[in-house]
């Protein structure tokens, strides 16, 4: 088994979504992050005054599947979020030793 994290802009979330959705990946957890790499954020003007925003807002984007599955996810979320501009996100793959479905306490790939 394999986690796959994603690092993602926010507004391509309802994208990357369907796409997995589309390879029957069901389950995935959001949270809202920030963060910034090549981008180094950028400049505001509030009420005439310049601030600097270092953090973007991302999201990071977790998806725990088979070994199996591990290539489609990637290019799911990979065409699903890319804009082809700097700031598109990151994937990164781990290894994930044991799942355990709580209510039913199935382990392995049968609990993803």
């Amino acid at each position: 088994m394999k986690l796959v994290v994603a690092i993602i802009k926010p507004f391509k979330l309802d994208d990357v979504r369907e796409a997995l959705h589309s390879i029957d990946v069901h389950g995935m957890t959001v949270t809202e992050s920030k963060g910034f790499g090549r981008q180094k954020g950028h400049t505001e003007i509030y009420r005439g005054a310049e601030y600097a925003i270092e953090f973007l807002p991302k999201l990071r984007i977790e998806i725990a599947v088979g070994d199996d599955q591990v290539e489609s996810v990637i290019e799911a979320v990979s065409s699903a979020a890319k804009t082809g501009k700097i700031g598109d996100g990151k994937i990164f793959v781990m290894p994930l030793e044991q799942a355990i479905r709580i209510r039913t306490e199935e382990s392995g790939d049968i609990a993803l």
